[in-house]
């Protein structure tokens, strides 16, 4: 159950799952229940709703799933009651059915939660992923006109070396290609930052993802591909960015942003 405290801030929670059914037979609830945030951003939950049931009293679930069974998909868990729910803000078709977005209109600000196309091995799907960082920039900077937005969620890409482990090793491989570096430097620089780096502009070895395979996470061989990022008048009311990097429960871990909003 959501915990009631005297509100000196909003804490937000984002963390891709990786199959949130699997991720509730690991802690997934305990973890929620131990954070208490204001509000839960989960990234590919693989599920469609109804398909388990989440109990996690007090809060609103809001789910956008894939049309493709067990894959990608978004979800947000909070105990506020959203002025709207948008699921595909971009309103485009080609970006409309793998269910990787959810925007909350909450009054005072736009919380969006997303989970970013993978350019796969080979950079197969970059186009792809192109087209959706050009669509997704236009579309914060038009919420961002109108007020605040908190966009967050498994981003899919490492901007700076100082953000993965073997920075050389994996120049120009997915999610450190010098298009998706880019991309996410031109959304920086269109009024937008990266909270972490923020509040921890030299932090070392601060990843949120390591893969599967030779003992990356036990060796801490991983990246920083989870973020949130908020519009850039609201920095100075940002109190905490963090990377829990001691919750497991998938291969990656929750980052968290508490914020006087």
């Amino acid at each position: 159950m959501h915990k009631e405290r005297k509100i000196l801030f909003m804490k937000f929670v984002s963390w891709n799952v990786n199959g949130l059914r699997a991720c509730m037979q690991k802690g997934f609830i305990d973890v929620v229940n131990e954070l208490s945030p204001d509000f839960i951003c989960l990234q590919e939950t693989k599920m469609q709703e109804g398909q388990a049931e989440i109990p996690l009293e007090g809060y609103n679930k809001y789910f956008n799933s894939a049309e493709k069974k067990g894959y990608s998909g978004t979800a947000i868990f909070t105990p506020h009651t959203p002025e709207s729910v948008t699921y595909n803000g971009m309103n485009i078709e080609a970006h409309s059915h793998e269910g990787r977005m959810i925007t909350l209109d909450m009054g005072n600000f736009y919380l969006v939660n997303v989970y970013t196309p993978n350019a796969k091995d080979g950079l197969l799907r970059i186009d792809y992923r192109m087209k959706w960082e050009t669509d997704l920039r236009e579309y914060l900077m038009r919420l961002d006109n109108g007020k605040p937005v908190i966009y967050c969620g498994d981003l899919n890409v490492a901007h700076n070396e100082i953000d993965l482990k073997n920075p050389k090793a994996n120049r120009g491989n997915a999610g450190f290609s010098d298009q998706e570096r880019n991309k996410i430097a031109e959304l920086l620089d269109s009024g937008f930052i990266d909270t972490f780096r923020f509040l921890h502009p030299d932090a070392e070895g601060k990843y949120s993802w390591w893969s599967y395979r030779f003992n990356a996470r036990k060796n801490n061989a991983g990246w920083r591909i989870d973020y949130f990022i908020v519009s850039d008048r609201i920095k100075n009311k940002i109190t905490k960015a963090d990377i829990l990097s001691d919750i497991y429960g998938s291969d990656h871990c929750p980052v968290i942003l508490e914020i006087d909003i």
